[in-house]
Order: C-alpha cells, then structure tokens, then sequence
C-alpha cells in the first residue's frame, strides 16, 4: 500500500524560513532510513504558497487564484511517498521522524494513495492498460 505523509505548513515555512543545517541533517539521516528499508518512493519540500496558485473548476469554467492562501494550518509545506504494508506501519515510520519544524509543534497527515483496484469495475481493463503505459513512461523519464 502506498501512504502520503503531508506535513503541514507553519508561519515560518510560509514565510520561506529555511530549515537550519541541524535540522537539514536530522531529515537526511530520516530520509536515508526510508531508504535502507526500502519504502521511500518520493519525498519533496515545497516552496510558500506565495510561489504557487490554485486552478478552481465550476464546470466548464477555470479561474486561476494566485497564491499567497490564507489558511496556513491548511496549506502542506512537503510530503514521503511511502510503499508500506500499512497504516500503522506508516504511523510508525512517522513516529521516528524529527520534528518537521525547530520552532513549536508540527504535524503530519497520513493518507492511503488510491491504487487501481480501488475504483472496482468502473475503472475498466483499458483504463487499467492505458495507465501501466503511462507509469511506464514515466519510469523512463518520458
């Protein structure tokens, strides 16, 4: 099963205040733990809101909102993709993982990805053909 672990934003991260070199190697150390044991997919560190917008869908209309967003306690500040057998294994993996922040709590947000036999027949076997196509693509960086 694969999780995402959502670690929230805060005040400093939204205010683009780097992590120190202390902390820098403590999540290097972390990271390379997931690593060894084999169930980091993915994991990245995202820039402020302030750098980035929201594409908003009423129907057929879009309209773009550029960032900053208000609500920092909403807002994700980076994420692990992790391949794991369950929650509670994720729940573990996150437990050992240093404070997100050196300043005040922090909190992360675990969430089973959908895998394809998730959406029952309704994601019917071409669907299922076109998208072990595309991840294959995208293994092969194209």
């Amino acid at each position: 099963m694969r999780f995402v672990a959502m670690v929230r934003a805060t005040r400093a991260s939204e205010a683009g205040e780097m992590p120190s070199e202390k902390l820098l190697t403590e999540m290097t150390r972390f990271n390379e733990e997931l690593v060894k044991a084999g169930v980091l997919l993915a994991g990245e560190g995202l820039h402020p809101s302030r750098n980035g917008a929201r594409v908003r869908y009423e129907g057929d209309k879009r309209t773009v909102i550029d960032g900053p967003f208000a609500e920092t306690k909403e807002l994700i500040a980076g994420f692990w993709l992790l391949q794991v057998a369950s929650l509670e294994e994720a729940i573990e993996w996150m437990k050992r993982c240093p404070n997100p922040f050196e300043e005040g709590a922090s909190e992360v947000e675990i969430r089973r990805v959908f895998e394809a036999e998730d959406f029952g027949e309704a994601f019917t076997p071409e669907m299922r053909e076109l998208e072990a196509q595309q991840r294959a693509r995208m293994a092969e960086g194209h």
